[in-house]
């Protein structure tokens, strides 16, 4: 049975908020939560990513924080990344100014001073990686004496990426009487620990299906040739509304950017040897829409948080079924599904056909070229197509 985020308690203006963006109905993570997380309660909501996480944690820290002081935010937001700060403080802003309050995002990878200068002007909510709010105390720039609400979001890649340590250290110099929220997309082992230990009578939620599966998506394997492997990348790319490609190496996704440009394709990289600008740059296109094609490396596709992909190609096929869904559960995002085509050579039709076996695949490996009016729309690929 559908529900409506006023009766879950959200209050009039946060609701009108809310659907002037054309949200009018909570994600089941959000139905689950938001009542418990309102009345003040510590949350764990298991979910996996593009559940409506954001929001989940969001609304209630919205509705529930004070105006602050400058230099002593009331909410805090802890994520393991760059990419996921500058989004969650964007989703974030847009509601926190219906009650007249400032987030402001802080990470790593960018000038300190200019992030300084921006805390300021005041924040009542700051979003941060673990990192960077230990300089920006360190400095006195910023004091969590003064928090009424923190959230741990997508806690399982804080463990996986060693950040855990500055979580607890910080957990541990924010009042006692706080709430605490966490969200993962997993609840056991280092996330467990953090739960006993900084966590006050949590009530716990999990939204089934918090893992991706073959059956969230459309599957498409492609035999390519390789002179004519960018010119069928980008006949697909063309037939899409938002596009991911996957590459193994850094250099592989500078190259096939440049090529598909060279195809007519606006198409932009991002890995981790790009400049941070560059990066936010490109992923900020690419969730306005005004960004075509992203090319991505497998590290950097953890900071891909964009609903609405409707096409995700492995360019190069992932090295494991773990990786291909992974990469393919970009576009099974916030209750949607997509296609996901794999491009193979004829050197890695073995290397394919185990990958196929492992995930419980049994699609055929077609033979296409870059002329072939299926590749336009991947979603309506005839039923009868067979094998080359």
């Amino acid at each position: 049975m559908s529900t409506t985020f006023a009766a879950l308690g959200i209050s009039d203006d946060i609701v009108g908020a809310l659907a002037e963006r054309g949200i009018t109905e909570p994600f089941p993570v959000q139905a689950l939560t938001i009542p418990d997380a309102l009345a003040g309660r510590d949350v764990c909501g298991k979910a996996k990513t593009g559940a409506g996480k954001t929001l989940a944690f969001g609304l209630p820290m919205v509705c529930r924080v004070g105006t602050a002081e400058v230099g002593a935010p009331r909410g805090l937001v802890l994520v393991p990344t760059r990419e996921l700060a500058v989004q969650v403080a964007s989703e974030l802003a847009t509601l926190a100014e219906a009650r007249s309050r400032r987030v402001q995002a802080v990470y790593g990878g960018t000038d300190l001073d200019r992030q300084i200068k921006m805390l300021s002007k005041g924040a009542d909510i700051v979003v941060a990686t673990p990192g960077r709010l230990i300089d920006l105390l360190e400095r006195e720039e910023l004091r969590l004496d003064a928090i009424e609400v923190v959230v741990l979001d997508e806690a399982d890649r804080m463990a996986d990426m060693g950040f855990l340590p500055q979580v607890e250290w910080l957990l541990r110099r924010i009042p006692a009487d706080r709430q605490t929220m966490l969200f993962s997309a997993t609840l056991d082992g280092e996330v467990d620990h953090v739960i006993r230990v900084h966590l006050r009578d949590a009530v716990r939620h999990e939204v089934e299906s918090d893992s991706v599966t073959v059956d969230d998506m459309e599957h498409r394997f492609l035999h390519v040739h390789q002179l004519d492997k960018v010119k069928v990348a980008a006949a697909i790319a063309q037939g899409a509304e938002r596009c991911l490609m996957f590459v193994r190496t850094k250099r592989g996704a500078d190259r096939l950017a440049d090529q598909l440009e060279r195809e007519g394709v606006k198409a932009m990289p991002i890995h981790g040897d790009l400049r941070q600008s560059a990066r936010e740059r490109a992923l900020n296109e690419f969730a306005d829409g005004s960004l075509h094609v992203l090319v991505a490396t497998d590290v950097a596709a953890r900071g891909i948080h964009v609903d609405e992909i409707d096409v995700v190609v492995h360019y190069d096929p992932p090295e494991d079924h773990k990786s291909y869904l992974h990469r393919s559960g970009r576009t099974a995002r916030a209750g949607t599904s997509g296609v996901v085509a794999t491009l193979v050579l004829w050197d890695q039709e073995n290397e394919v056909r185990a990958l196929q076996k492992r995930l419980g695949l049994q699609g055929p490996l077609t033979e296409v070229f870059s002329n072939d009016p299926r590749l336009a729309n991947l979603a309506d690929w005839p039923d009868d197509t067979e094998a080359a």
